[in-house]
């Protein structure tokens, strides 16, 4: 076994050596830099509104309908068939055509039965179309142009597996429950295969690869030269634009997103950045039994992968808001899909080029980073307490749970700091008090954010925690701390390593994956329920329970949610050790990222309870102002005061459309206990500006609200935000305020 072994490691070495060059890591990261420098260009130029949305359209359809058509219609004539490796395109769609299905079918099956099948339609479309050709491709070039060229050709190859065979099943779930809503069914069946058959057919992609796939035969692999420039100019621009109009269509997208998409979401982003690269390398190293070469092979597998991590195509968030379904979802996941997928591709593609290291050198590495990331998740863990302390949060619910949440990821820190340097030393009874605190608060992180989704299922249900909050706290802490002396007591300490995930090898790992899986449950079907369940009822209890309430106070108290994130990678990586003897180096990225989630939780818990509105944030904005302008936000300005384009646009809206939108939109409301008079929602000035003509879209309203806020026409409520186009309430266009001058 031994002489085997070493036999496996040398040809691993060899085979690592090898792999090193058949990527170009050096170049990866400039063209991550490249893509998401001018994506993020888009999204700031959006954000500031120095391109409306009805601007971006006009990008869009460039993109779209010329652009795109044109660099397909090239790369199909050019393309050589006889290079191409189909092992690896079959493997790409039945990796494609599994995940559909999955999650297809577990939607059917989950979602209520309002909506289910244009969930499901737009569900498993979301999951298996990938932004090739924008962000996708550069990639590839980026890793393959110097040393497998025809990997690029794959792109052109794959892309149409979704378009042309995937999507059509999802339109037609789609138009099945368009068929439904209509209840009185005028549509037949065959009209509904007729429109399926149409809305594919009108994808510019599909039709322009059907018209190149006849061209490649009929041109012979040529272009002829009065196209070649025509086709190179349309086919040159749309690398950039496309990446700037993703950053653009990817403005206000996250505002979307409500209580009852999160576990949707993180479901989504689950199957499309964890399960979709799995089944695509699994897939290649299954069915790709033609290549000789072991380095070909376990390059395609690599790449395989890497193809599989592709985030969500934009032209999703498009179907949704033709079929106006699952908006919220979509436009977020795209989001933030596409931000997530960065650093899965940029660590994935280091750690598939390097050399096998010592593995000695590896844990003293991941132990490096999880120290680390240790300290600089307490600092924030010290923060993000106080403020919960201060603003006195902890003594609501759910935010006495989410504070024990808090300690546990505290504990954890402080557990990962002493065990950096007690493991060093050959302290057994240090080592076994500092274990327990650290596996027993790690489990403890993961125990309470399924028990706060369970919290707020029965505060939901009963409108009030029929349980005894004590008795939540009592398991929250009571059941890690059971599992981890049952693992002390039946156990056995391995001498070998200094990775406190496996100190107690095998035990230790069937613990964890048992603590994990029960808590997905747990938190998974609490947030079902959630999700299911109508929030009306909840929303006026809350309202009632807070004066001047707004979306952004009732959204504060599911947030604990998203720390769920840290326990699916977690299971994963429980289930590949129990189930591979050798791991490799995708599960060695899984430990990397397993260890900046696990220890990296209090970063997550800072950025969503740290920066507290009240107490941080408006207090800062407001003395930021001051001193900025020299006044309070508040005061109202003085005509002399104001720029020419708000005093001009204060001054017409007021002598020309003030009156209509008194009588339209300013309405006596209830906010909270109180009743405002003469107050209005900032969405409902937005709708009401487009409908009148002073704006061409939302963000040319928004653009003319900030307008009148500055010239003191309207104000928030409460002094606290600028004009947004959300359900904020704003006070009635007084009279008094307005100085129109002579």
């Amino acid at each position: 076994n031994n002489k085997n072994n070493k036999i496996e490691d040398s040809d691993s070495d060899s085979d690592s050596s090898a792999l090193s060059s058949s990527m170009s890591i050096d170049k990866l990261f400039p063209a991550l830099l490249q893509c998401f420098g001018i994506i993020l260009c888009g999204y700031v130029a959006g954000r500031t509104n120095i391109i409306t949305s009805t601007q971006a359209k006009g990008l869009g359809n460039f993109v779209s309908r010329f652009a795109l058509p044109a660099l397909l219609f090239k790369n199909m004539v050019l393309l050589d068939f006889g290079n191409v490796i189909w092992p690896f395109l079959w493997s790409i769609l039945v990796a494609k055509v599994s995940v559909f299905f999955i999650v297809c079918v577990l939607t059917l099956i989950v979602a209520s039965p309002q909506g289910r099948y244009s969930k499901a339609g737009l569900y498993s479309i979301f999951a298996t179309q990938s932004n090739d050709f924008a962000l996708g491709y550069p990639i590839v070039e980026a890793l393959y142009q110097s040393t497998y060229p025809e990997y690029l050709q794959y792109i052109y190859l794959v892309a149409p597996v979704s378009l042309m065979l995937l999507n059509p099943i999802g339109f037609a779930l789609c138009e099945i429950q368009k068929w439904k809503n209509e209840g009185n069914h005028q549509h037949s069946k065959l009209l509904i295969v007729g429109l399926v058959v149409l809305q594919v057919l009108k994808n510019p992609i599909v039709f322009m690869v059907i018209i190149g796939i006849i061209a490649h035969f009929v041109l012979h692999q040529t272009i002829p030269a009065f196209m070649a420039e025509f086709l190179d100019g349309l086919s040159n621009s749309f690398g950039g634009a496309a990446l700037f109009y993703l950053g653009l269509s990817m403005v206000g997208q996250l505002r979307r997103l409500t209580r009852s998409t999160v576990v949707t979401l993180i479901l989504l982003l689950t199957a499309k950045l964890l399960l979709m690269p799995l089944i695509c390398k699994d897939m290649v190293d299954l069915l790709d039994n033609s290549n000789i070469s072991a380095l070909n092979h376990s390059s395609l597998s690599n790449y395989a992968f890497l193809y599989g991590v592709f985030p969500t195509a934009p032209s999703v968030a498009i179907y949704a808001v033709y079929y106006n379904a699952e908006l919220e979802v979509v436009t977020s996941g795209m989001v933030i899909s596409t931000f997530l997928s960065a650093p899965i591709m940029y660590v994935s593609a280091w750690l598939l080029t390097i050399r096998w290291m010592d593995p000695q050198l590896l844990m003293n590495s991941l132990q490096n980073i999880s120290f680390n990331i240790s300290i600089v998740s307490l600092v924030a863990l010290v923060w993000t307490i106080a403020v919960m302390v201060l603003s006195k949060k902890f003594k609501r619910l759910p935010h006495m749970f989410t504070v024990n949440l808090f300690i546990a990821q505290f504990l954890l820190c402080i557990g990962m700091i002493l065990w950096n340097f007690v493991v060093k030393e050959d302290n057994f009874i240090g080592q076994i008090l500092t274990f327990t605190l650290l596996c027993s608060s790690l489990y403890s992180t993961y125990m309470w954010p399924g028990l706060i989704a369970l919290s707020l299922v029965l505060i939901k249900r009963f409108e009030d925690l029929k349980v005894s909050p004590s008795m939540l706290i009592i398991a929250g802490w009571g059941i890690p701390v059971l599992v981890t002396a049952l693992l002390l007591i039946f156990g056995e300490k391995l001498s070998d390593t200094i990775d406190s995930v496996l100190f107690y090898g095998r035990p230790q790992i069937i613990c964890t994956t048992f603590v994990v899986a029960f808590n997905i449950l747990l938190g998974g079907g609490s947030l079902v329920c959630l999700s299911r369940g109508s929030w009306a009822q909840n929303d006026q209890i809350q309202e009632g329970n807070s004066s001047f309430a707004t979306a952004e106070d009732l959204e504060v108290e599911v947030e604990p949610e998203n720390e769920t994130v840290a326990e699916p990678v977690n299971l994963s990586s429980c289930l590949w050790l129990l189930f591979n003897r050798v791991p490799g180096r995708l599960y060695l990225e899984l430990q990397f990222f397993c260890a900046i989630v696990n220890y990296g939780q209090g970063l997550f818990s800072f950025a969503l309870f740290g920066l507290d509105k009240h107490l941080i944030i408006l207090p800062f904005k407001k003395r930021l102002y001051r001193l900025w302008h020299g006044k309070a936000e508040e005061e109202v300005p003085q005509t002399a005061d104001l720029p020419e384009d708000i005093r001009m646009t204060c001054t017409q809206f007021t002598k020309y459309h003030k009156d209509q939108c008194l009588q339209e939109i300013v309405k006596k409301k209830r906010c909270g206990k109180r009743t405002m008079v003469d107050c209005f929602l900032g969405c409902e000035l937005v709708n009401w500006l487009q409908q009148v003509g002073l704006a061409q879209d939302r963000g040319e309203a928004v653009l003319y609200g900030l307008r009148l806020q500055q010239g003191g026409v309207l104000h928030h409520i409460k002094q606290e935000y600028d004009f947004q186009d959300s359900p904020l309430y704003y006070l009635r266009l007084p009279q008094q305020t307005i100085r129109t001058g002579t």
